[in-house]
């Protein structure tokens, strides 16, 4: 019994191994032909797509060979083209060959026929001398001789009639266009009267200020002179005081160091130096902004900016009491307006009218002839040839006239500028003059640092350099400039001249 329990639990194990072998082994083969199905499938799907980019590549091979070939039979075409036009051509160029070698002929044909009929002439001429020589008892040399004079005098005639024909003619166009021209340049332009005066007004809020001016023992309005170079005028008018001077820069810089100085109500030498030495300054800048902007406006630029800070200091000069920034305006616009009517440059006229005076902005400063200074600035910052000339041409320095149109433009709109009805005062630039004269005596010497013209030119301020000159030697300095302005300059009246030598050492605590 217990045998047959082994034998049947073995029998049970063999036949559940049985069983387990089998059942791993059908899993196994399942899986193993589902694998060869789906590599079989992958392959299919490799297969078809290698299949179909076969094609898609044989048809782009057969799209390429189609346009090769249109290419190939489009070449083909265009060249066959042009080998009939060659073809074409070629004709052409043989049947003008053809024409022309027979024009050849037919010239050469001619020229003989020319020398036949040339022969002919001569002989014809020589029989007709022939028979002249025996009828006018005149051998040929002798005939020609004598019609020659006779055809001289006769061309000698027309020629004059012709001469004061036409003299009279041009002479009569240039009267009409000259006229048309200037009354182009007046109609289409209208400029300002602008005269200048010798004195400014500066209104002061009580007669207080006035007192303040003055200064202890009149020490402020001393400095004032002295560092301004104008004379100031308080007298009894209530609520003003006077700036007198002739130099329009001068004053200008004078009248707003009062005007700030009497605003700020604190009024003393040193007050008075730093004020100033501000103004200065801010006037320098001034007027490069304003030469630019006057540059800018005309369409000019680019300009030097030394050029354009005259052009701004031009506004505090003036000539025969007609404003020079004003003036040198009016000639740039005539001048430019002229130029146009006569086919020349109209900004080029423009631009020597504006420059033409720019040397008067340097001529109180350096003295000498505005015309020099003018040319030797623009030459020096490269300024056009035409510039130049018209700044020599427009007074005829050394006898040099305008060389074109722009030039020519400048000269007669300086003249017409300057001869219109109340331009320019005589009196006041004569005075003006002797004042810039006796100034210059001064300043000619090597120990001045300034010179101030006062009271109208009746007094002359004299500051020397402490350090070039001494107390002892300041006597002969006074009485050789005395006796300079004496032989060199009419005045009326009399001339009082000042010395002033101040010394002043300098250090800074830190």
């Amino acid at each position: 019994m217990q045998m047959a329990s082994i034998y049947l639990g073995t029998l049970g194990m063999v036949a559940g191994s049985a069983l387990t072998y089998f059942f791993f082994k059908k899993n196994e083969t399942d899986r193993v032909e589902r694998m060869d199905l789906e590599a079989k499938a992958r392959a299919k799907a490799i297969e078809y797509e290698t299949e179909r980019n076969l094609q898609e590549a044989k048809l782009r091979i057969k799209d390429d060979e189609v346009a090769l070939q249109k290419a190939f039979q489009d070449k083909e075409l265009t060249f066959e083209k042009e080998k009939n036009y060659l073809a074409i051509e070629k004709s052409n160029l043989n049947k003008d060959k053809e024409l022309l070698s027979q024009k050849g002929m037919e010239l050469e044909d001619k020229e003989r026929y020319l020398d036949a009929l040339k022969v002919e002439q001569e002989k014809s001429l020589t029989s007709t001398i022939s028979v002249l020589e025996q009828a006018s008892h005149m051998d040929r040399s002798e005939a020609k001789k004598h019609l020659l004079e006779q055809y001289e005098k006769s061309l000698i005639a027309d020629k004059a009639r012709l001469v004061r024909k036409y003299d009279k003619l041009s002479q009569d166009e240039i009267d009409k266009r000259a006229n048309y021209v200037l009354a182009q340049a007046v109609t289409r332009y209208a400029g300002d009267f602008a005269n200048e005066k010798l004195i400014n007004h500066i209104s002061i809020p009580t007669d207080e200020h006035k007192g303040r001016i003055i200064g202890k023992e009149g020490r402020n309005i001393k400095t004032l002179e002295q560092i301004l170079g104008v004379d100031i005028v308080i007298d009894d008018t209530p609520g003003v005081i006077v700036v007198s001077g002739f130099n329009l820069y001068r004053r200008a810089i004078a009248t707003q160091t009062l005007k700030l100085l009497i605003d700020g109500g604190i009024i003393n030498p040193v007050k008075i130096e730093e004020t100033y030495d501000k103004v200065r300054q801010d006037f320098e800048q001034k007027i490069l902004e304003d030469g630019k902007n006057i540059v800018l406006d005309l369409g000019l630029y680019p300009m030097h900016d030394e050029i354009m800070r005259l052009i701004g200091r031009l506004r505090y000069r003036a000539s025969y009491g007609q404003n020079a920034l004003a003036h040198s305006l009016e000639v740039a616009k005539l001048a430019s307006v002229m130029a146009v009517e006569m086919g020349g440059d109209e900004k080029l006229a423009l631009r020597a009218g504006l420059l033409h005076d720019i040397g008067k902005a340097l001529t109180q400063d350096f003295g000498g002839s505005h015309v020099t200074l003018g040319a030797d600035i623009c030459k020096r910052h490269k300024e056009h040839p035409t510039v130049i000339n018209a700044i020599y041409a427009h007074h005829r320095f050394e006898g040099i006239e305008p060389d074109g149109v722009e030039s020519a433009s400048v000269c007669a709109a300086d003249a017409l500028s300057a001869a219109r009805p109340g331009a320019r005062r005589e009196v006041v630039e004569s005075f003006t003059k002797r004042v810039k004269e006796i100034e210059a005596i001064a300043l000619s010497r090597v120990q001045v640092k300034d010179a101030y013209a006062m009271s109208s030119g009746r007094e002359l301020r004299v500051i020397v350099d402490a350090h070039k000159i001494s107390d002892d030697e300041m006597t002969l300095l006074l009485k050789g400039i005395t006796k300079e302005i004496e032989e060199n300059v009419e005045f009326p009246g009399e001339i009082k001249i000042s010395l002033i030598r101040e010394k002043r050492e300098i250090s800074y605590a830190r």
